[in-house]
């Protein structure tokens, strides 16, 4: 059989694929449902016929509920992730469905392994949180004809498939308008990569609460971070050394905000009477933080459960509710912030 022909109906069959490999049906079943018990060489040459053809399993009955849904982040290594997976776990048990989380962490390789995997468990549906596919991918995506959406899309909207995020120009902005309020005027700003749209969507919410204020941004007091508690530390060891060090600092994730109160104890000063400091997300360990952090909540776990609804009607062949949601976000007071030293 030549590459892209089909059986009756005009979709190959397992019969067909294992007549051209040259192998048994059962061998072409292992391959289709990821037994291990087939040969390296046997699966790559199965996966590429099944790849090349656009094999999928056959679909459920008109009704019925997706079976499988991949989850996949670029990394798995922050308690944010486990609130998304606790919020996409929650919907999908109750709707029967489950589950296979995975990290592409960033590289290629991973990602198309990632993909290899997913055509042979034949996934119903994938949510991308927080990550990019290669084009190629996505068109692989789009030929099997499995739904995809993407939660904090990490550049442009993936190819015309639904996103949701949060509302973070707002949170930004409504972070950095407290810190104001309180009296404050060198706000430090702790960034997150530039490459993710909620990052960049950050920073223009505290650049648009200065500027509403009057006050002219300094660049010197935006320091990059990567999210993770260490580069909160480093950032805020950078601020600190400036001639004017700053009397507040925004970090845009809980755990820089963690570590920049490492970074101001271990300089033997305290937060909020010599430094206030504002995070966001609202993990759930930061209530019990020392001091209690004051971050903007985003619904983490409440976006995990939209995006498994939505990509549920995607499997219906339903248009989802709206092709971008942003879901709001909430400024969150608790001890960390207070007016700047000398004012009451």
């Amino acid at each position: 059989m030549a590459a892209g022909e089909a059986g009756s109906g005009g979709k190959v069959t397992i019969t067909e694929i294992a007549r051209e490999a040259g192998v048994s049906v059962p061998t072409v079943s292992r391959v289709v449902n990821g037994r291990s018990d087939v040969s390296p060489q046997t699966r790559a040459r199965v996966e590429d016929l099944l790849r090349r053809h656009g094999y999928r399993k056959r679909p459920a009955a008109p009704g019925t509920r997706a079976a499988l849904l991949d989850l996949v982040f670029n990394n798995l290594d922050s308690p944010w992730a486990v609130e998304i997976i606790r919020g996409v776990e929650e919907v999908a048990h109750a709707a029967g469905v489950g589950t296979v989380v995975s990290a592409i962490h960033g590289r290629s390789g991973d990602a198309r392994e990632w993909m290899r995997n997913l055509r042979a468990r034949a996934s119903d549906g994938v949510i991308l949180v927080t990550s990019a596919l290669e084009p190629t991918l996505h068109e692989e995506l789009r030929i099997l004809g499995v739904p995809l959406v993407v939660v904090d899309p990490a550049g442009s909207p993936a190819l015309e498939a639904p996103t949701i995020g949060a509302a973070n120009w707002s949170g930004g902005m409504a972070a950095t308008e407290h810190l104001l309020s309180l009296g404050h005027r060198r706000i430090g700003l702790i960034a997150g990569p530039p490459r993710l749209l909620c990052s960049r969507a950050r920073l223009d919410g505290y650049r648009a609460a200065l500027e509403g204020a009057g006050i002219a941004v300094d660049e010197s007091l935006v320091v990059p971070g990567d999210f993770r508690p260490e580069s909160g530390f480093t950032a805020c060891e950078a601020l600190l050394c400036l001639p004017e060090p700053p009397t507040a600092v925004f970090a845009a994730s809980d755990q820089m905000a963690l570590g920049a109160i490492e970074a101001l104890r271990r300089r033997g000063l305290r937060v909020p009477q010599d430094m206030s400091v504002v995070g966001f997300d609202d993990l759930p360990e930061v209530r019990w933080s020392a001091p209690p952090l004051t971050t903007v909540r985003q619904p983490l776990a409440d976006m995990g459960k939209l995006a498994v609804r939505t990509v549920l009607r995607l499997t219906r062949d339903e248009q989802p509710v709206s092709p971008r949601v942003e879901l709001g976000t909430d400024l969150v007071i608790r001890s960390s912030t207070a007016p700047p030293a000398g004012r009451t």
